[in-house]
């Protein structure tokens, strides 16, 4: 597939939290449209300014430990030379839940948070990476809100917690105070659940944890990331924890799939990670299979790199021609402005249309095929009871 490629330098990027660039969002224009682009190409790629990690290039960037590595399987996570060019994300696709609060994508180890709507103002989103609980000790899934916001917390750790660092030689305290070897971090936002589950910071020798799965439950975050969140959020805004490793969205008339490794424990065979697609593309195209650019689907499915791949594009008729057409006439019938028809994979252009460009349609009289995202159900499912958990 050819793509262009632009490559941002950290001059051009107008949006930055200390030294760390902040993910921030505009939500498309168009409301059925559920993909967000942080930069205007593509493929951005950073230069790195000196010898360091691959990881510190990831919290530059707000991203996780495994989602920097799937993009760059070819460097060496501890030694990025100065010079060298990283591939960093851009595209995603929001989650499959309200568009409200905050909602935490385990399977991405991802976060998007909805600030309130301001009048006038086009509705933004912010996203930080994260890391969650680990195959013994999951992340709950489910509705539930922020219970309460602590500042400098201190860390209660329950016996289980005690008795699993005691077996490996790292003994624990009753209570960890505040400080920078405080699990928690400097901040941290309660979650309304059975247990002490949190939305927290981390303490300095855990950092390159985020984006992985290394928690005893809770949500883990960058420190810079989570004082940001903490400042913004409200006791009472509503948490969705949902588990969506496959995601399918519009943008620009263009469908995306956007895939992701599975889960330690929850691995799905390969003919199981193809049927959900296949579900989720019938189910963004109003339960009609559109003619999908099969290669770039696969090329999805095998990778799972996390990044929105184009699978369809449907084509929509000129506004001048939809004013002058004669509805009488069977063969000038107007057709739905939603009928589509497949991509061209080696079509640079043929990605990314212009937006609102017009071009008559070729299969006229076919159903809509956009669908606005639902909320479903089995996406969730009642937390086991565990406490104090981090």
């Amino acid at each position: 597939m050819n793509i262009r490629i632009l490559l941002v330098f950290s001059a051009l990027l107008p949006t930055v939290v200390g030294n760390v660039y902040a993910a921030h969002y505009t939500l498309p224009e168009n409301s059925t449209d559920t993909v967000i682009t942080e930069y205007p190409d593509d493929m951005p790629l950073s230069r790195s300014e000196k010898d360091e990690t691959l990881l510190d290039v990831a919290r530059r960037y707000s991203l996780g430990q495994t989602e920097i590595l799937r993009l760059n399987p070819e460097l060496d996570r501890w030694n990025v030379k100065k010079g060298e060019i990283v591939r960093i994300s851009n595209k995603h696709i929001l989650p499959d839940s309200p568009h409200d609060g905050i909602t935490l994508n385990i399977s991405e180890y991802r976060m998007y948070y909805y600030p309130p709507a301001v009048a006038g103002q086009p509705r933004q989103i912010m996203s930080y990476a994260h890391g969650v609980g680990r195959q013994d000790w999951k992340t709950p899934l489910g509705k539930t809100s922020v219970a309460k916001k602590v500042k400098d917390p201190s860390w209660h750790p329950p016996e289980s917690i005690r008795k699993e660092h005691a077996a490996l030689g790292d003994p624990l305290p009753e209570i960890v105070p505040p400080g920078p070897h405080n699990p928690l971090g400097a901040y941290a936002l309660y979650l309304n659940l059975p247990g002490d589950y949190r939305i927290h910071g981390t303490d300095i020798d855990k950092i390159f944890g985020i984006g992985m799965q290394i928690t005893h439950g809770c949500v883990r975050m960058y420190p810079e990331n989570v004082e940001e969140l903490y400042n913004l959020v409200a006791v009472g805004t509503p948490v969705y924890i949902v588990k969506q490793p496959i995601k399918v969205g519009w943008l620009d008339n263009v469908l995306y799939i956007e895939a992701h490794p599975d889960l330690e424990g929850e691995e799905l065979s390969s003919a199981e990670r193809y049927g959900l697609a296949m579900e989720l593309i019938q189910k963004a195209n109003n339960q009609v299979m559109p003619d999908i650019n099969q290669a770039a689907l696969d090329e999805a499915l095998k990778n799972l790199t996390g990044d929105p791949i184009a699978i369809f594009e449907r084509i929509a008729m000129p506004t001048d021609e939809l004013l002058t057409s004669n509805p009488t006439d069977p063969l000038d019938t107007v057709a739905p402005v939603n009928q589509g028809m497949p991509i061209n994979a080696n079509d640079a252009t043929a990605l990314k249309p212009p937006v609102n460009q017009m071009m008559p349609m070729q299969a006229p009289g076919k159903k809509s095929l956009i669908k606005k995202p639902s909320y479903p159900a089995d996406n969730y499912y009642s937390p086991r009871n565990h406490s104090n958990s981090l």
